[in-house]
């Protein structure tokens, strides 16, 4: 069986995939900055016999791995930022392994990794069977920031996948069939006029009045908005004493929902609240657009392929000690099971983000997870951290590179199991074609 040459070529490149993660873990890097991610990836790839390129799209910890030739083309998206102040030791307490450092508290040194060990096992069983098609690996940075998908999509990266499957490290094994929101990110900096504060407030324009204007105005802006929309800010900058009129401030803001469209307008409607904050105050606005993502487009054809894939593939057990690990993580929490086991399908729409929309907006798409740490482990969290440095979290990562795997043999060998899977594509995009959020002027950020 074709499946067995794939599983079998993972199992033999798996000591140097688990060094690779380990080695990611160790030496954590935050977006637009994966260098050292981003060069081990490519020496792994090449050493694995892939057309190497690295900097596409005009980034330079892009990665275009590919092997094979002609349709169908299969994507893999790969990561591997991390997230600031998530430095942890592997240990059920909170200690940090270099405190306020960076740390892979989101998995992605095993998502990068599986995607790689899939290709790799692909990569073999193509070779064995003569297999027709194309197996693309894609090393997408900066995914924390929820702009570098996009701004590869901008560079027509991706043009001519036909398909992609993106997994992600999670508490459980399921295949997401709901949406996960996609968003805009936006600083908004208001110019005023300092003055004494106590003595001649008068003379002042103040641009934290400005800011906190706006927040208010986006607090009652709720009510009047899809319960499914989010927004949410800091005030990165405010002022630097009591005393001053803040002649500078700044505030950070996600708006996200669930279509492109109601994205647009609550930002519209956004922006007019905060030039009325400008004009209430006599200040002056400037808006900073940082990109934005697409809404997931999750493909229900191919979305079952991979839930039943998920349920073929044997799962190693996990070991007394991964369990007794887990417990300790998890603490009084009334759990069913320290990790998870099972393979459900996650149906909820998601209020969090990924810019794995964007590809999924281009071509039809699957995204999934299996368990890689404790069922009670939050997100973005130092306990991810600790499993993502630990057998747990690669043993979850080799279970889903298996499954890409096995899933890309079942799609590429099916030719109508793709027409089906394209046709809700078509029908669910109504044929409108990928328009990138992030404008044409706005650069990649500085990566020096």
């Amino acid at each position: 069986m074709h499946e067995q040459i794939a599983f079998a070529e993972i199992e033999r490149w798996r000591d140097k995939l688990d060094k690779l993660a380990l080695d990611i873990w160790n030496h954590p890097e935050g977006p637009y900055r994966e260098y050292r991610a981003c060069e081990w990836t490519a020496q792994l790839l090449r050493e694995a016999g892939f057309d190497v390129e690295v900097g596409v799209g005009g980034m330079k910890t892009a990665i275009r791995a590919s092997y094979g030739s002609g349709k169908p083309v299969y994507g893999l998206l790969g990561e591997y930022d991390a997230l600031p102040g998530m430095s942890q030791k592997v240990c059920a307490h909170k200690e940090a392994a270099v405190e306020g450092e960076w740390g892979q508290a989101c998995g992605h040194n095993l998502l990068g990794v599986a995607h790689v060990g899939a290709a790799i096992g692909l990569k073999k069983a193509m070779e064995e069977k003569k297999l027709p098609g194309t197996v693309i690996y894609f090393g997408c940075p900066a995914e924390e920031v929820l702009t570098g998908k996009a701004f590869l999509a901008r560079a027509h990266v991706f043009d001519g996948i036909d398909f992609c499957a993106a997994f992600h490290p999670g508490s459980m094994n399921d295949v997401t069939f709901g949406t996960a929101t996609g968003l805009n990110s936006f600083k908004l900096h208001f110019k005023g006029r300092t003055a004494h504060a106590g003595g001649d407030p008068h003379n002042g324009r103040s641009a934290l009045d400005a800011v906190e204007l706006t927040n208010i105005g986006i607090n009652y802006l709720r009510e009047h908005v899809p319960t499914s929309v989010r927004m949410h800010y800091v005030i990165t900058e405010g002022g630097v004493a009591p005393n001053i009129v803040p002649d500078k401030a700044c505030a950070w803001y996600f708006v996200r929902a669930l279509s492109r469209e109601m994205i647009d307008e609550v930002y519209g409607r956004v922006l007019d609240i905060a030039r009325g904050a400008a004009q209430m105050t006599g200040t002056e606005l400037e808006v900073e657009f940082l990109g934005g993502c697409y809404p997931t487009l999750n493909n229900r054809v191919l979305g079952e392929v991979m839930y039943d894939t998920l349920c073929e593939i044997p799962r190693e057990p996990w070991t007394r000690e991964e369990l007794d690990f887990a417990a300790q993580l998890n603490g009084d929490k009334p759990l069913a099971e320290p990790l998870h086991t099972g393979v459900e399908k996650y149906e909820d729409n998601s209020y969090g983000s990924t810019d794995v929309g964007d590809v999924q907006h281009i071509a039809p798409g699957v995204a999934f997870d299996t368990a890689c740490w404790n069922m009670g482990a939050p997100g973005h969290h130092w306990q991810v951290t600790a499993c993502a440095g630990h057998s747990i979290g690669r043993k979850g990562m080799i279970y889903a590179a298996k499954a890409m795997a096995l899933f890309g043999l079942k799609v590429m060998g099916d030719p109508k199991l793709l027409a089906r899977a394209k046709q809700e594509f078509d029908e669910a995009t109504q044929g409108k074609p990928y328009v990138c959020p992030i404008p044409d002027e706005i650069p990649v950020p500085n990566q020096d």
